[in-house]
């Protein structure tokens, strides 16, 4: 599969080490075969994502135990032996994980040094109440000093989410503006931005809706200048190779599906018709996953896991 041309994404560093790690990561991102990890549940996800793992509600108090739970839970995750660069490309980090620690090095560190992961970070702060058909973002008040910090903590790029439910051209629109404005703010710190305007799997239009945003979303492709890139998260489409002009777009580093709340088999059959489109799963990824499992049972269930996702990232039909 062809990609776009690397380009060296250097105006935020200084040091020549780290400009050699960018130039790798950029990359990995671009043209290796895997997919990507997305472990970024947020305070409104994070009771679930517990609860499926095996942790009730009624086990912790309040968010910093909660959090501390997850952060365990995430990192039991990169530390298996199967989570490494061989198939997992990247990986979406909350901003808590960001700046926790795997055995006693930063996550970041941890992923691109030890694992040979690169991290990204989900820098979004929720939703905003839906109108128009869509819920867009809710506003990311210290995103500059926030995109400063996780530069310097060796975050290579971002993942910001919004979701559409109708098929509202004001609505998808709307988006779609958002989603590139934020994109440009984030590029300025010379950070990868994934663009993920997620098209709700029970949206009553969903191949409308779909239809719709790609036509937007070329739209703001087109208007990016010749040396600027982002990448693209999108629900898997309904018809089959919906989103090739996206992937086949020189502005586009990389296209990712998410799995949207179709179980790990429909989201990995969908995906595999898809060429050119990898995943970045997080449910599908991990629901399988206890806290009760011995180590061998979690490495081996989280492997099989990798393994599927992989496959249909990469072989195709």
């Amino acid at each position: 599969m062809s990609r776009p041309p690397v380009l060296v994404r250097i105006s935020f560093y200084e040091k020549g080490e780290t400009i050699v790690a960018d130039v790798k990561m950029l990359k990995q991102v671009c043209e290796k075969e895997g997919f990507f990890a997305a472990l970024d549940q947020s305070g409104g996800s994070t009771p679930g994502a517990l609860k499926l793992y095996g942790i009730p509600e009624t086990a912790y108090s309040g968010d910093a135990e909660m959090f501390k739970l997850i952060h365990e839970m995430r990192v039991r995750i990169i530390t298996a032996p199967a989570f490494t660069g061989e198939k997992v490309i990247g990986a979406i980090l909350f901003e808590a994980t960001m700046d926790g620690e795997a055995n006693g090095t930063p996550v970041p560190t941890f992923l691109w040094k030890e694992r040979g992961v690169v991290p990204f970070l989900k820098v979004d702060k929720g939703l905003q109440p839906e109108a128009d058909g869509v819920q867009l973002m809710k506003p990311i008040p210290g995103l500059d000093a926030l995109l400063e910090r996780a530069g310097k903590l060796g975050i290579f790029g971002t993942k910001m989410r919004s979701v559409i439910t109708q098929n509202s051209e004001k609505g998808i629109a709307a988006i779609a503006q958002q989603q590139f404005e934020l994109g440009a703010q984030i590029d300025s710190h010379g950070l990868m931005p994934i663009l993920e305007p997620e098209v709700s799997i029970k949206s009553p239009d969903k191949p409308g809706a779909e239809s719709t945003l790609r036509a937007e979303l070329l739209k703001g492709l087109d208007a990016l200048p010749d040396n600027r890139q982002v990448m693209l998260k999108l629900t898997i489409p309904d018809v089959v190779d919906f989103y090739k002009p996206l992937i086949d777009h020189p502005r586009v580093a990389r296209v990712v599906a998410l799995s949207g709340g179709y179980t790990r088999g429909d989201a990995c059959h969908r995906l595999s018709l898809n060429h050119g489109m990898i995943a970045s799963f997080s449910r599908a990824l991990i629901n399988e996953l206890k806290v009760s499992m011995s180590d061998s049972e979690f490495d081996a269930t989280l492997a099989t896991a990798i393994d599927e996702i992989y496959q249909a990232s990469v072989v195709k039909a």
